[in-house]
């Protein structure tokens, strides 16, 4: 049974930083790209940034400079670290393999003075 259990999130003023989790289980993780998505309310979930099995990455323009992927297989998780936090970067925050499989519950993040 594949599950993706987000955490890290909370309440962070504006230029802060968080880390945030994503463990994964049931599928092959090593094997897969993996991606971590956003969605604000009212909006339509996006990618922020994504990991090769290699390790290359890419990052949505809004987030570039300002966030970092990074994969530990040994660990089945997928990290992402956030800087300079914007009030726009609040949204719920969600792992995923690419292609996908079931989505988590996402862990939230409010970026607010």
């Amino acid at each position: 049974q594949v599950q993706l259990v987000e955490s890290g999130g909370g309440l962070v003023q504006p230029g802060g930083s968080l880390r945030l989790s994503c463990a994964a289980s049931g599928f092959f993780f090593s094997g897969n790209v993996m991606g971590w998505y956003r969605q604000a309310p009212g909006k339509q979930r996006e990618l922020v940034a994504r990991i090769t099995i290699g390790g290359s990455t890419y990052y949505a323009d809004s987030v570039k400079g300002r966030f970092t992927i990074s994969r530990d297989n040994a660990k089945n998780t997928v990290y992402l670290q956030m800087n300079s936090l914007k009030p726009e970067d609040t949204a719920v925050y969600y792992c995923n393999s690419i292609p996908s499989r079931p989505w988590g519950k996402g862990t939230l993040v409010t970026v607010s003075s």
